[in-house]
């Protein structure tokens, strides 16, 4: 969870959102790196598959919650059996 400490200015704050060694990485960054559109990104979030942070109405999402996406997913908590829709006029 993100915590803001009152001591900490706004500059700080600001440059902590940018430094590349901070744990939060604006979702719309990582959407881009792993190849997904806003919409499929926006359903992992509905149904509470990653966790994000909004500050200042921007989103953000920690390299922890990647991690812990990542790994659900490579254990295939998230996979579906395919179903290949028919055809219509098949059953005629």
């Amino acid at each position: 969870m993100f915590h803001v400490v009152e001591s900490v200015g706004m500059s700080e704050l600001l440059q902590a959102l940018i430094d590349p060694v901070s744990n939060l990485l604006a979702l719309e960054k990582w959407t881009r790196e792993i190849g997904k559109t806003s919409t499929t990104i926006w359903r992992w979030r509905k149904h509470g598959w990653i966790r994000t942070v909004n500050i200042c109405g921007r989103v953000y999402i920690s390299r922890e919650e990647i991690s812990r996406f990542e790994k659900r997913a490579a254990a295939g908590e998230f996979s579906k059996t395919h179903v290949t829709p028919k055809q219509k006029g098949a059953d005629q």
